[in-house]
């Protein structure tokens, strides 16, 4: 059996190190049969996938890995979970994701991601918060119907 622990933290490694310089290079990392999905929008196949990733709203990333975890699957893939934080742009306030991908090996002695599955983790804080702001919106314009009403 690979060292699949290994192979997983060198995968990860290189895949962020990309994705963070120039996400337009990652489709060698990709096949026709692979599939990503991004915050629940399914895209296959490779050029689909890199298009889609090239076409995300910002100009600058850094991805920050907190914890990854990695299994072999059957017929010798890699399945790796990956929890972290990213900056994008000017942001000060990293937003945390969760980031799963199986890999199957190439035939040629290196691994390809046949499935990639990302999604944005908004924690209770951020929940908080978003609450917090709704609560506030919603009496001031509770307010300013009040003043209207009484004019």
């Amino acid at each position: 059996m690979a060292d699949f622990a290994g192979i997983a933290k060198q995968f990860t490694d290189f895949y962020y190190n990309q994705f963070d310089a120039d996400r337009s290079q990652l489709a060698p990392l990709y096949r026709d049969n692979s599939m990503l999905t991004f915050e629940s929008a399914a895209v296959a196949g490779a050029g689909p996938i890199v298009e889609k990733l090239s076409s995300l709203p910002f100009a600058k990333v850094k991805h920050q890995v907190s914890t990854l975890d990695a299994q072999p699957v059957e017929g010798g893939g890699i399945i790796i979970l990956v929890t972290g934080a990213l900056l994008v742009d000017e942001e000060q306030r990293p937003m945390n994701y969760s980031q799963c991908f199986q890999l199957l090996p190439d035939g040629a002695g290196s691994y390809f991601i046949f499935n990639d599955i990302f999604k944005l983790v908004f924690g209770k804080q951020d929940i908080e918060t978003t609450k917090a702001l709704y609560c506030s919106i919603c009496s001031f314009y509770q307010e300013l119907n009040n003043t209207t009403d009484t004019q």
